[in-house]
Parts: C-alpha cells; structure tokens; sequence
C-alpha cells in the first residue's frame, strides 16, 4: 500500500493556475479516484465518468479550497459525492470483472494484489468495499476515512477487520490462497 501525499500547496498552485500542478496531482491520484468510483459504481464507464468529472470539479474548485491540511480528504469527498449523485441518478449496471484495471499486473505481486482486490469486491458489502479500497489504493488512515464517510472510527476498524476475514475466508474457500502464495498475516 502507498499512502498518496498531497499537500494543500499543490492545491493553492492548481488555483493559481500552476499546469503542472494539476499533472502533478492527476498523477498522484488518478488511480485512487478511480478505484473509489469503481468502488462504489461497480461499472468501468460511469467511474471514468466520475473520475473525470472529478477532475474537471476539482480544477475549478481549487480557487475556492480551504487549506485545511487534508486535500486527500477533499478529493475523495468529490469522487464520493459524484458516485452516489450518479447513483440515485440510476441506470447503473455492475460488472465486477472491471476492478482488473484498478491495479496493474506487471508483476507477481501486483498480481496477487489484483487477485485480493477482485474478491474484495465480489464478497464486500457497499460500505465494506468503499473502506478496503479507501485504505489499500489511498493509504487513508483509518480515522481520516470514518471523518470523510461520517462514521465513529470504531465503526470503520471493525468493518475493515470483518472485511479482511472475509476476503481471507473467502480465498481459503476457493483454494485461490494456496495457488497463489497468499499467507494469513
């Protein structure tokens, strides 16, 4: 897991203009975004809508941005509130086979990390799945995900712990962790 970096700096040179700014933080964020969207859309086309939306709010809502200290927070919250408008908007169809994309396989690991994030996806609960990727693809501490989806910290450490045994339990069903080297930690 990378933990994504942003300061509110990168934000204020996006306001001000700044193009590599905002290719900077394309950059840094545009698998989050997209793995958040997809996360809670199930659908490849409406979270590449959603991510460009994103983007497209974002840029222009760089000139109004409040340093806070969180711009993670702040994007995530766009994706989150463009997801669920697209939502009650309806017309959403799922296919997990979608989540392949989020992570790359150029590698075994990234492999096995693909593997792990499409069962997450197929036994996870709506909240669940919003949670595990939140924190795998953004590197969102715990605390900073209950603060952007409004819920007790408690709440959130319990659902991802449940989440967790779930996908375990879930690939020891399916005989996938032997095959794959996937060791309970």
């Amino acid at each position: 897991m990378n933990r994504i970096e942003l300061d509110d700096n990168l934000i204020l040179r996006m306001a001000a203009g700044d193009g590599n700014a905002f290719s900077d933080f394309y950059q840094k964020t545009s698998s989050a975004v997209y793995g958040f969207a997809l996360s809670i859309l199930k659908n490849r086309e409406d979270a590449e809508d959603v991510m460009h939306d994103t983007y497209l709010h974002a840029y222009r809502g760089a000139v109004s941005y409040t340093p806070k200290g969180k711009p993670l927070s702040w994007v995530m919250t766009i994706v989150r509130n463009l997801s669920y408008n697209r939502l009650r908007a309806g017309n959403i169809c799922e296919d997990i086979s979608q989540y392949e994309n989020i992570v790359s396989i150029d590698d075994t690991d990234r492999t096995v990390d693909r593997l792990v994030l499409e069962k997450a996806m197929e036994v996870l609960t709506f909240e669940e799945r919003q949670i595990v990727i939140l924190h795998a693809l953004t590197g969102m501490k715990h605390r900073e995900i209950a603060e952007l989806m409004d819920m007790p910290i408690g709440t959130v450490l319990s659902k991802y712990n449940r989440s967790l045994k779930k996908i375990r339990d879930s690939l020891d069903d399916e005989g996938e962790r032997g095959e794959i080297g996937y060791e309970r930690q």
